[in-house]
């Protein structure tokens, strides 16, 4: 009966771990596209608009105006009292 319960208990460790590594993971793919979002948005859409047939240039003029916006804050010192990241770009 031990042996058992010991079995069990290495698979719910290592379900554990699997799952902070995924967290781990979903909350640095949540802080990339936060700080990258405007321009991947802009991106897509310039895609999007290309594959449909149509002009894609004013979205990839805004993707491109958005990574310079984002290039610009990544310069900038950053402290928590004047950190305010992409909002309302």
């Amino acid at each position: 009966m031990a042996y058992s319960k010991r079995v069990a208990a290495q698979l719910g460790q290592g379900m554990t771990e699997y799952i902070i590594i995924v967290a781990l993971i979903a909350v640095a793919a949540i802080a990339v596209y936060q700080y990258f979002g405007q321009t991947v948005r802009n991106q897509t859409a310039a895609i999007a608009s290309e594959i449909a047939g149509s002009d894609g240039t004013a979205a990839k003029s805004a993707a491109q105006t958005a990574a310079g916006n984002s290039a610009t804050q990544a310069n900038q010192k950053r402290t928590l009292d004047n950190y305010t990241g992409n909002v309302g770009r």
